[in-house]
């Protein structure tokens, strides 16, 4: 519509500009060659001069100069155009060739108010098929875009409708064999490839929750045999021990890792709620190999007797890579576990972070500068992940001090 009406309005400017130039170009020739002979004619016979329908001439000797209008004492020679002269017969407009030598003045006026009122008309006419063709243009442009984009919201909306279906239908047959029909045809194949893709991962994790159950079945009912026996060692019995935690917490990462693979938001049975101290003290005594010669000491300091409504694995999780990162990065000190009614925080005494690297800390593959040992750094990354299926939220920031505060923010 733009283009239609740019077009439309630069030939409309175009015309009334040309037919200007050709104007001033025909009549101020015509004059300057009417004026010549005027002044020819007046030389060879002053009484004998040619007349003309819409010219009228003036001739000024030397000695009546003095009745020559005012405001044509100063033209030199050439045409000018004059408008609204009230003291000319051609009140309205004209054009007066002027030609001046020491003995005479000649003009000559060419009344032109007929030829401005026809170019008032044809500007009016000009701006009107203006107005009119940028309204066709409207009506082209709309209808055109509404016909090629008609195909392209149809795509749009047999995709919307396929939403949450497990397997989209094939969209291909739905359209004519063009462009449109092409790009579906394009997704048609991107979502199979996808769809495969997806059905693999699925089948991986599932593969490899079910395979992976069956020997920490094993290693746990071997475990729970040798403890039961009297005549053991004590140092044997608390390797077996560790034994025993590394087992439940292989079960509680396998279970975590299936659900968010699936996307799936488990809920505790029966609608039962699970209580955080128990599971900070389970995290407590699971972690407590990693701590080694470390002097560091755990502590838990509710403020109230929270429960949350998820599974225990799930919260063991969350809140084990939150206490295990306290734990690696604290040298020596206290690592506490704050519990208030909607929120956990994991106080530590180590280095601290950058408030402006704080959230980047939370993408899959990074981990903190000042990071001991090795690590994929994808422990927070998955308690990011817990917290979207969940609807929680968790955050850190440096301490008050010293160290960082780990939030985990239950909905």
């Amino acid at each position: 519509m733009l283009f239609g009406t740019a077009l439309t309005a630069g030939f409309a400017l175009a015309v009334v500009q040309l037919r200007a130039y050709l104007e001033d170009q025909l009549i101020g020739r015509q004059l300057s060659l009417e004026l010549k002979n005027y002044e020819s004619q007046y030389r060879h016979d002053p009484n004998n001069i040619a007349t003309f329908s819409r010219i009228q001439g003036a001739v000024f000797s030397e000695r009546k100069r003095a009745n020559v209008p005012n405001n044509w004492r100063d033209l030199q020679n050439g045409v000018h155009t004059i408008l609204d002269d009230s003291q000319s017969a051609f009140s309205n407009a004209y054009k007066l060739a002027v030609r001046k030598d020491d003995d005479f003045w000649f003009f000559l006026q060419y009344d032109i108010s007929h030829e401005i009122k026809l170019r008032n008309r044809i500007n009016w006419a000009l701006i009107g098929f203006v107005v009119l063709f940028s309204g066709l243009s409207a009506l082209i442009a709309f209808w055109s875009a509404s016909s090629v984009m008609r195909p392209v919201a149809d795509l749009a909306d047999k995709l919307t409708s396929f939403r949450g279906e497990a397997k989209p239908q094939p969209l291909k047959p739905h359209f004519a064999e063009d462009e449109v029909g092409q790009l579906a045809a394009t997704l048609d194949d991107y979502a199979e490839r996808l769809t495969a893709l997806v059905e693999r991962d699925k089948e991986f994790n599932a593969d490899v929750s079910h395979e992976l159950r069956t020997p920490i079945a094993v290693i746990s009912g071997a475990t729970e045999l040798l403890l039961a026996q009297d005549d053991l060692p004590e140092k044997a019995k608390q390797r077996l021990r560790r034994i025993e935690r590394a087992v439940r917490q292989s079960n509680e990462l396998i279970e975590v890792l299936l659900l968010l693979s699936r996307q799936e938001k488990q809920a505790p049975a029966h609608g039962e709620e699970t209580r955080l101290v128990p599971v900070v003290e389970q995290v407590f005594d699971t972690h407590r190999v990693q701590i080694g010669q470390k002097p560091i000491a755990l502590k838990i300091e509710a403020e109230a007797d929270v429960s949350i409504a998820a599974p225990p694995a799930v919260l063991a999780v969350a809140l084990g890579n939150l206490i295990g990162n306290a734990i690696k990065y604290t040298p020596a000190g206290d690592v506490r576990v704050v519990i208030r009614p909607h929120q956990v925080e994991v106080h530590d005494e180590g280095p601290g972070i950058d408030p402006n690297q704080a959230e980047h800390l939370f993408t899959r593959g990074v981990r903190g500068k000042d990071a001991p040992g090795k690590g994929g750094g994808l422990g927070l990354a998955i308690v990011r992940r817990i917290c979207s299926l969940y609807g929680w939220s968790v955050s850190l920031k440096p301490g008050v001090e010293k160290g960082a505060v780990a939030s985990l923010r239950f909905s």
